[in-house]
């Protein structure tokens, strides 16, 4: 990669700045060992929401709530995000920040357990976007679920991993990657396109 292209996804990475609450639910999130979404992915989350008008959004992997907060950034007023982490501790740090942030409680559903076994009982196409931001190796079922999940033109959103990227990379969950990003490229329901932002982002129209 040149000089050049790395200069410019740098500056892409911090061309929007978090807001206030972002960066203190990222701060958070670092203290419990959360990882959170950079400017650039969280950014790119708040345009997506924005655009297509989410009112239904599904998270999969709340952290401390940075990323939802991006998300609420771009939905419209009376948007309900539904986030679903197993870990309750990170779950009490995102509802803060959400409270901080000025969001009302009735617009998050915050829902602690192991999202495979929740999202089987979440509503067939009832969302407008579906973010994943879990454990790689289980992306395939993750993209079963929000291809059931999501209406049609609704949007998935996969945060993914730059090793992917390296053909010298053949562990499991760089593996997995390739193997959902084929599936997801050469599925006649979606169109797709992997973005150069964060470790990359991929992200999906259902038709």
């Amino acid at each position: 990669m040149s000089t050049q292209k790395v200069a410019a996804w740098s500056h892409a990475e911090d061309f929007v700045a978090a807001s206030e609450h972002i960066d203190a639910a990222r701060h958070r999130g670092e203290e419990l060992g959360a990882e959170s979404v950079g400017n650039g992915v969280g950014s790119v989350l708040q345009v997506l929401a924005a655009a297509i008008g989410a009112k239904a959004v599904m998270e999969i992997g709340t952290g401390a709530g940075a990323s939802g907060l991006w998300l609420l950034g771009g939905m419209p007023a009376d948007g309900i995000l539904t986030t679903i982490d197993l870990d309750t501790e990170h779950q009490r740090a995102a509802r803060e920040a959400f409270a901080a942030a000025g969001i009302a409680h009735q617009r998050t559903r915050v829902i602690a357990g192991r999202a495979l076994e929740v999202l089987p009982r979440m509503t067939d196409a009832a969302y407008d976007l579906v973010v994943v931001d879990a454990d790689k190796l289980e992306y395939p079922d993750y993209l079963t679920q929000a291809t059931r999940l999501l209406r049609p033109g609704g949007t998935l959103v996969m945060t993914w991993s730059d090793k992917e990227s390296d053909p010298a990379n053949r562990d499991a969950e760089t593996r997995t990657l390739r193997d959902v990003g084929r599936s997801i490229r050469d599925h006649d329901q979606y169109a797709v396109s992997l973005l150069p932002v964060g470790e990359g982002l991929l992200v999906a129209v259902k038709r």
